[in-house]
């Protein structure tokens, strides 16, 4: 008989999916099965998919192998980059070291020198991202470069990828985000049904299980089970509700999402990239021409490499109008330039655009400012 667990054990589950990640992947790897190791959401997950790999994230999100990275990298470099290199070349990321192939791609020029450093010791294929996306241009160069990807997959693993595998995986992967985001969607209900730390756990740990399929179905049968116990009764108390913008959220930097919730507030949104940004769009499974397709759906994703960046706008807009957003928190790594910059539209969007409230935060790896930022929430949502 299956034990049936209750909603906070479920969250844990998907929480512990990155710290259960050695024995996921070995296990995963011992299927003879490639893992692809990627480093944004602008990577088309369709085109390993194809060849039944497995695609997993390697943006580290601590400070333990900074130090290490800082032997090679400049001290004042954004803290993603330098905890990416450093895990990869510590070993000290499971992934990192199951992964038969590294993506990455162009999205800052960081980035796009430290996959230089890194391909000395790793296999890696940079994708040259185009940062016009309204250019049409911009367009036919990421279809090529997606086909460049699809090409190098092939000859890295002896393999053909047809145009009906990619329709296969267009479709599993259109199904995982249509799931995600019916969870997330979770946080337009008020007063909320769950706490922002608990969607952030699920999102999060969602990209640490290898089997879409069960992911889909965990992931379904999750949001039904928090509805069933919403209309039943079960609810948060109302508190003033955030959504939170800016640079990647996970692991260390949870840490921003904790002082929201401890100081009186509930997140009910995410546009970073491991939230909406990446899962609202789908890809058009009525176009025929599969690259054509791949290449619309990712130039969308409203990422601050982007000039001009309208996709952010438009989702940031729709997204405090349906979550009932009372006010906006973003988050920025130090030496993120590109979010550290938009800082300034966006709090004039937020603020004369919307009308709400706004504040950012400048943060990195450490726990040295938890303090500090407890004391900023604590301020800010008193206000609200």
């Amino acid at each position: 008989m299956t034990i049936r667990k209750d909603l906070p054990s479920i969250f844990d589950d998907f929480s512990e999916a990155r710290r259960n990640g050695f024995m996921a992947a070995k296990n995963f790897k011992e299927t003879d099965r490639p893992m692809i190791g990627t480093f944004c959401t602008f990577m088309p997950q369709e085109i390993p998919l194809a060849i039944g790999a497995a695609t997993v994230s390697l943006c580290a999100t601590s400070d333990e192998t900074i130090e290490a990275a800082e032997k090679d990298l400049p001290r004042n470099l954004c803290p993603l980059i330098k905890s990416s290199y450093g895990f990869g070349k510590t070993d000290k990321c499971p992934f990192f070291y199951f992964s038969d192939l590294v993506v990455g791609e162009t999205t800052c020029d960081g980035k796009r020198k430290m996959f230089e450093m890194m391909g000395e010791f790793k296999p890696v294929h940079v994708m040259q991202l185009p940062q016009g996306p309204d250019q049409q241009h911009a367009h036919l160069v990421w279809k090529d470069e997606i086909i460049l990807l699809k090409e190098t997959i092939e000859k890295q693993f002896n393999v053909t990828i047809t145009e009906e595998q990619i329709k296969e995986t267009i479709s599993i992967k259109n199904r995982e985000r249509k799931a995600l985001k019916e969870f997330y969607e979770l946080g337009k209900l008020n007063p909320p049904a769950i706490s922002g730390m608990d969607i952030l756990k699920v999102l999060y740990g969602s990209t640490f299980k290898f089997e879409k399929e069960d992911t889909i179905n965990e992931l379904t049968e999750l949001t039904a089970r928090v509805k069933e116990e919403y209309v039943a009764g079960k609810k948060l108390e109302s508190k003033p509700r955030i959504l939170v913008t800016g640079c990647p959220i996970g692991g260390v930097t949870d840490k921003l999402v904790k002082a929201i919730e401890d100081n009186g507030g509930v997140v009910v949104f995410y546009e970073n990239c491991m939230g909406a940004k990446a899962i609202e769009d789908l890809v058009d499974e009525s176009n025929e021409d599969v690259y054509d397709a791949l290449a619309e759906k990712y130039l969308k994703i409203g990422c601050s490499c982007m000039s001009p960046n309208k996709a952010r706008f438009e989702m940031l807009g729709r997204a405090i109008d349906e979550f009932q957003v009372d006010a906006v928190v973003e988050a920025v790594l130090q030496a993120c330039h590109t979010y550290a910059i938009e800082t300034a539209t966006v709090k004039d969007f937020v603020n004369n655009k919307k009308n709400k409230p706004y504040i950012s935060v400048e943060t990195d790896y450490s726990t040295s400012d938890i303090g500090q930022l407890n004391t900023r929430m604590a301020a800010f949502i008193e206000m609200l």
